[in-house]
């Protein structure tokens, strides 16, 4: 018996939808995949507006968030993927946004050419 290789297309979204619960991602393919906020700390620790401030990374294939130096893929979302962020950086993360210093290396340092 023979088969035909699928060819697996990167999945991308359309829209974001951010919540105090979850975070909500409609397809291109018109599925939609929602889950818990819990899985990604950061998230759960920002205030609503830094979680509504979020751009589509490629063609929609992740969403970054600046204020939060947070990036998660569509895939990993489809998979299931909770944040693979350890709890010493995290930690960190938090201290720093309660202290309310830079979150990201381009609040340090302006982002330049070599950063692209």
């Amino acid at each position: 018996m023979t088969t035909s290789p699928v060819e697996a297309a990167s999945p991308t979204a359309t829209r974001i939808i951010v919540t105090a619960e979850e975070l909500t991602a409609e397809l291109y393919d018109g599925r939609t995949i929602s889950v818990p906020l819990a899985w990604y700390p950061r998230l759960t620790h920002a205030t609503q507006q830094e979680r509504e401030n979020w751009r589509f990374i490629g063609i929609g294939q992740g969403i970054h968030w600046p204020d939060l130096d947070e990036d998660i893929s569509i895939e990993g979302l489809i998979a299931g993927r909770k944040s693979g962020e350890s709890q010493r950086s995290f930690k960190r993360w938090l201290e720093a946004k309660q202290a309310g210093l830079p979150l990201t290396i381009h609040e340090i340092r302006p982002a330049t050419k070599e950063d692209h």
